[in-house]
């Protein structure tokens, strides 16, 4: 054959063999991409789902409408939580666009992978990996920064996981979600109310145990058909006592409430501020900026009773140890009233802060008692616990409740899991000796009605 056909055919070759290296190089890529499109079917939404840890001001520069974006900070660890029903072994990749080449460590169930990410145009699907689920319960996927040569580390819409077997066995919240998934579930605690009583005056107490008062936090003590009494934790310089009416005229905005359905103030104590408020039913708003501390056991004092017509007044007093006497919060008079005395009176814990969700906190209750029209005062050791929508529905289970001892107890948040049986009822021990109050020296509300 001739040298030169020979020198040709070597060269065809080569380049064909080539060519065949540069395709299969590619099909590898596009198997990679065909089989994380394969063996995921689940897409966690990060921006419902995910917290920077221990960072409420960085979560909410990081977690947006779109997912994780702005991420710039290496010392900026985000934690995407769901909720796994079963045990195994379980794939998982990222819904995610890199502007320039990142290095990630991830984590899940205690094993990590280093993982060098491509910068991408667009959202691409890329490959993470498998890890172990080893137990039934919430987890977290933790991504940590190591090195970027873009601008952040990574704009990531949805975490991947698992093959259609886990369908129906991982449980988050979706987009339509990520407002009431973020906050967590709401827990309440229903009280029994003696039988063939009216009720005049409402007495509770409780106290937030250390480290259980991450900000967002309300700690509801004496709820009624009406509205609700309790504490708050603002910012993080500024916690408040909050007493609100509902109107009986149903809208979220207070400026549409007609004349005759207004709540009506009656008087409040000093340095309480007294408004409106709207966006959860509307009606009034009352609250005294008070420094409460955890482990310290607050009071709370509820009057309800009718003085006019077609109408119901509410009252509200907060006793603080370290004053050493009851405070008049306010005091509302209340139109087209459910009753002409208290009823349906609860405790609530809950979060409203989107940020905070993924934080833990817990209250505790003890020493119920309802004084009665007769004059007599009645201890309430039953309760029911029950949860909100948020809850019922699935989208989280970090919720519970219940009793030790003489208390009650809430707690929420924080992507624990051992949730309680909701609608359980619960007693608690009787602590046997009614509050001490002389009702004739509390601080009378200066009737300021001008219709």
């Amino acid at each position: 054959m001739n040298k030169k056909i020979i020198f040709s055919y070597l060269i065809l070759s080569l380049l064909l063999l080539v060519g065949d290296a540069c395709k299969n190089t590619k099909v590898t890529s596009d198997k990679t991409e065909e089989t994380i499109e394969t063996e995921t079917s689940i897409s966690i939404p990060t921006l419902a789902n995910s917290w920077v840890v221990n960072n409420p001001k960085a979560t909410r520069l990081v977690i947006g409408k779109r997912g994780i974006k702005n991420w710039t900070n290496a010392t900026d660890k985000i934690r995407t939580y769901f909720y796994a029903k079963d045990i195994g072994v379980i794939n998982v990749g990222l819904n995610a666009k890199f502007t320039g080449a990142s290095k990630l460590k991830v984590t899940l169930g205690g094993a990590s992978k280093e993982i060098d990410l491509e910068a991408s145009e667009s959202v691409s699907k890329y490959a993470i990996g498998t890890f172990n689920i080893a137990e039934p319960g919430y987890h977290y996927l933790e991504l940590e920064g190591i090195s970027k040569s873009g601008d952040t580390f990574g704009e990531i819409s949805e975490i991947l996981l698992g093959d259609a077997s886990w369908e129906s066995k991982i449980s988050f919240a979706t987009k339509d979600w990520s407002y009431w998934g973020r906050r967590g579930p709401s827990v309440h605690l229903s009280f029994e109310k003696p039988a063939d009583k009216n009720i005049k005056w409402f007495y509770n107490e409780i106290t937030v145990p250390e480290g259980n008062d991450p900000i967002g936090s309300y700690f509801m003590a004496n709820g009624f058909s009406s509205g609700y009494f309790g504490m708050q934790v603002n910012t993080e310089t500024e916690r408040r006592i909050l007493f609100s009416v509902w109107s009986a005229y149903d809208t979220q905005d207070p400026k549409q409430i007609p004349k005759e359905y207004s709540v009506l103030p009656l008087g409040n104590g000093d340095g309480v501020t007294v408004g409106e408020f709207g966006n959860e039913g509307s009606g009034a708003q009352s609250y005294f900026v008070y420094d409460w501390k955890p482990n310290v056991t607050y009071k709370f004092l509820l009057k309800g009773e009718s003085n006019a017509e077609n109408s119901i007044d509410y009252t509200a007093y907060f006793y603080a140890p370290e004053v050493g006497d009851w405070k008049l919060i306010a005091s509302f008079r209340r139109p087209f009233p459910t009753g002409s005395h208290l009823t349906r009176l609860h405790s609530f814990l809950e979060n409203f802060s989107t940020s905070t969700g993924d934080k833990s906190r817990s209250v505790k209750y003890t020493n119920q008692w309802m004084y009665d029209t007769e004059g007599n005062w009645n201890e309430a050791t039953a309760a029911k616990f029950t949860i909100d929508n948020t809850g019922a529905s699935g989208v989280r289970f970090d919720y519970d409740g219940g009793s030790e001892g003489d208390s009650f107890y809430l707690r929420n948040c924080g992507f624990f899991s051992d949730n309680e049986v909701p609608n359980t009822k619960f007693t608690r021990v009787s602590g046997g000796a009614a509050p001490t109050i002389d009702f004739s020296t509390l601080e009378v509300p200066n009737i300021k009605i001008t219709r």
